[in-house]
């Protein structure tokens, strides 16, 4: 079965890290002064992909990401490991979306693309850890979805999905077109492939490009190294529901907590330490 695969990818700012310039004086995430990344769990969700399109010959996979012209890094990244093309969403009346508004332009990016049989993205971002974005794309959409996958595989219009739970695992099927968000403890991607990075290391979305690229030949020659770049008006968004003004969501900070533990004890199994141990959380009203 020949698959229409899209993967929501997302360039996150490193916030292991962050300084005092991490937020904006509008309480939005500074991601020009730290360094951007590909989100963790969106390339466990890459690979999913590339492994379906690998068990359905003819299928493809494209890559769909909102950001400055900078995140068109992230598709590039997706081509270098076997994605066929992408699509980056950058627009100032982009920014500053949360989940909601940014769930409402994937979703309208989706609908231009048209005929995707499976969507497929990250269980949630590291720099938001909300977990919401999928969701609630396929909300928009009208989508099956399932979260939580661990491994995805397709077969007579029906996706088998491995699923991770609290205290083990559960396999469901669910009917395309469908939604997927791939836990953290899904296999992890595969590296860049040589080859595949010789091809397209040129490519480019053309708000990345200077205004005189020595190398502009090839773009006419190699028309695969021109990636896609849409607008709102590319997606007909409405405005008022992309970036900050559809964003009820405000951040007043962000910071890097690290625990520290003051005090260790070591306890064996036996019924005096644990009925010690239970008496000291009792009393101090940590349960119960």
């Amino acid at each position: 079965m020949k698959l229409k695969i899209v993967v929501l990818a997302k360039q996150v700012p490193d916030t292991r890290n962050v300084g005092k310039d991490a937020m904006t004086a509008e309480g939005t995430v500074n991601r020009a002064a730290l360094p951007a990344i590909f989100n963790p769990d969106d390339l466990l969700a890459l690979e999913q992909a590339l492994r379906l399109k690998e068990q359905n010959p003819g299928s493809t996979v494209g890559v769909l990401t909102m950001g400055p012209p900078r995140a068109g890094e992230i598709i590039r990244q997706g081509l270098y490991r076997g994605a066929d093309t992408g699509w980056l969403l950058t627009d100032r009346l982009f920014a500053g979306a949360d989940t909601l508004a940014t769930s409402y332009a994937l979703a309208t990016a989706i609908k231009k693309i048209g005929d995707v049989d499976i969507v497929i993205g990250g269980r949630q971002a590291i720099d938001g850890d909300t977990a919401q974005v999928g969701p609630q794309v396929a909300q928009k959409l009208g989508l099956n979805q399932v979260t939580y996958a661990e491994e995805i595989k397709v077969e007579d219009g029906k996706a088998t999905v491995r699923r991770h739970i609290d205290g083990g695992a559960e396999t469901v099927e669910v009917p395309l077109p469908a939604l997927i968000t791939v836990n953290g403890s899904a296999a992890p991607c595969r590296p860049q492939n040589t080859k595949l990075v010789m091809k397209y290391k040129r490519a480019s979305c053309p708000m990345e490009r200077p205004a005189e690229v020595p190398y502009a030949e090839l773009y006419e020659e190699r028309p695969y190294l021109t990636l896609n770049q849409w607008s709102v008006a590319d997606v007909d968004g409405d405005p008022s529901q992309c970036g900050l003004a559809g964003s009820p969501t405000k951040v007043k900070s962000v910071q890097n907590i690290v625990f520290q533990a003051k005090e260790c004890k070591h306890l064996t199994a036996s019924d005096a330490d644990i009925e010690g141990m239970i008496k000291e959380l009792l009393d101090e009203k940590i349960i119960g």
